[in-house]
């Protein structure tokens, strides 16, 4: 007996959705995956989301009821569309469906968790860095978007900025690297993970073992 499956899309604006702008990618990756596991697509949903509706996603809610209904399994194109907030990562682990993303079949829960909660902060942290850095601007009375107005000082900080975010993001790395590991995963097929989704070296080069060694070594001292 075939399992039924349903596609859940997002795409990030209304004009994107009518448009099917990145809706296509998602909808062939899937179509995909289910004929490789022998799934049969029965019904596939789009979640069109605004910078206003970020915590609620009533089509996912809709999928998730849908997939229990038929005992199937849910299938999400993109693992990236739909980790970036805990709450909302969290609400689907509980809800006891079967899922799969299918650009990283391999994750489990944990890996999800690790993905969505460093996503959440790095999404914080910009917002944040980015106000702040406004408010720093407006404050010694300077012009907004001005080459002129980028002194010594500000193109100081800037650099020190820099560091910090790339700090920030072998954080993120150790931390996806380390729940890979968890897995089993071996140091080969950790740096492959880390080049299929989009993780970049310090010197922006390719990942190695050996690489991913060293983060590792590194989150553990």
């Amino acid at each position: 007996m075939t399992t039924p499956a349903v596609a859940y899309y997002r795409v990030s604006t209304q004009k994107q959705g009518q448009s099917g702008l990145g809706l296509e990618a998602q909808q062939a990756a899937v179509l995909a995956y289910a004929r490789s596991k022998g799934l049969e697509l029965v019904a596939e949903v789009t979640e069109v989301e605004t910078g206003t509706r970020k915590r609620r996603r009533p089509q996912l809610e809709a999928a998730l009821d849908q997939t229990r209904r038929l005992g199937g399994v849910l299938l999400i194109a993109k693992l990236d569309r739909l980790a970036r907030n805990v709450a909302v990562v969290a609400s689907l682990m509980e809800s006891g469906v079967r899922f799969v993303a299918v650009d990283m079949p391999e994750a489990d829960n944990l890996t999800i968790h690790v993905m969505a909660a460093v996503a959440e902060r790095e999404a914080q942290l910009i917002s944040a860095r980015t106000k702040a850095a406004l408010a720093a601007r407006k404050a010694r009375g300077l012009k907004l978007g001005k080459p002129e107005n980028l002194t010594a000082e500000a193109q100081r900080r800037g650099a020190e900025a820099s560091k910090q975010r790339a700090v920030h993001d072998m954080r993120t790395v150790a931390a996806y690297a380390g729940a890979l590991r968890s897995q089993g995963l071996t140091l080969r097929a950790i740096a492959a993970q880390l080049e299929q989704h989009g993780f970049q070296t310090r010197k922006g080069g390719p990942w190695h073992a050996v690489q991913v060694k060293r983060i590792l070594e590194r989150q553990v001292s």
